[in-house]
């Protein structure tokens, strides 16, 4: 069974997903993030493929795939750096990325050499729908992956439940219309778009990312969903602290903390 279905299967409420940059802050530092978020207890990772042009990431993500890019990350590179993480590493993974360099690899390829890597899901967030469906949904589910899709306030009921019907693994509930980067609360707006989601009783979990940094933010995000993803507030922690062990527990303290 894919590893995300299980983890769901397993645990429904306060669920941590953490995201960071493949290649960042140094080119070796992938596999070592990972296991350390795993020694940590975090329940599911996204690892991020660095692009040029990454339209939905905030400052603070952006400047880590830069970096990780002229730290020399590729594609065919971060699948070398994972050819073994399966050995000591067994939470779920998801790789997270833009279209144009996962096409450049070649789809198929890169649904294979995902496969082959352990890896349990796919997010593409300029992936639009109607192309899933038409030509990634088959190859994608022909490797056991499944394509994780963003839903945003602004996104429809009839699209969102087109969604749910077609997507496994998880949704990603986008908190808001901006680019990622932390907040210190959630506003009534937030939390007016994920108690109407809610109502909507989606048969998939929904993860809740975009703006998760402290304890205040998880906690809602674990009120209203199965879980939040963080991503900016650990991409900054990995790039200030002096290890990424002393990252990971400095994340743990902030989410744990008031």
């Amino acid at each position: 069974m894919n590893k995300i279905d299980q983890l769901f299967q397993q645990k429904n409420k306060n669920i941590l997903s953490v995201y960071f940059t493949a290649g960042y802050p140094n080119l070796n530092d992938t596999v070592p993030v990972i296991q350390s978020l795993e020694r940590y207890g975090v329940d599911l990772l996204e690892i991020g493929i660095p692009f040029s042009d990454p339209m939905a990431d905030g400052p603070v993500i952006q400047a880590s795939g830069t970096q990780a890019l002229k730290n020399g990350m590729s594609v065919k590179l971060l699948f070398e750096q994972l050819a073994d993480v399966r050995k000591t590493v067994s939470m779920p993974l998801v790789l997270m990325g833009y279209l144009n360099p996962i096409l450049q690899f070649g789809f198929e390829k890169f649904c294979a050499q995902a496969q082959r890597c352990g890896i349990d899901g796919i997010i593409i967030p300029d992936l639009p729908f109607d192309e899933y469906m038409e030509s990634y949904k088959p190859i994608a589910e022909k490797h056991g992956l499944h394509i994780i899709m963003l839903i945003t306030p602004e996104t429809s009921e009839e699209r969102i439940r087109l969604i749910d019907e077609n997507t496994g693994g998880f949704i990603y509930m986008v908190s808001s219309a901006s680019v990622t980067g932390a907040k210190n609360t959630f506003g009534d707006e937030n939390l007016q778009y994920f108690k109407r989601v809610n109502a909507m009783r989606l048969n998939n979990p929904r993860l809740i990312g975009f703006g998760i940094s402290n304890k205040s933010t998880f906690d809602a995000a674990c009120e209203n969903a199965s879980g939040a993803i963080i991503g900016s507030k650990f991409v900054s922690l990995l790039g200030s602290e002096k290890s990424v062990d002393d990252a990971v527990e400095k994340l743990i303290r902030a989410i744990s903390n008031s």
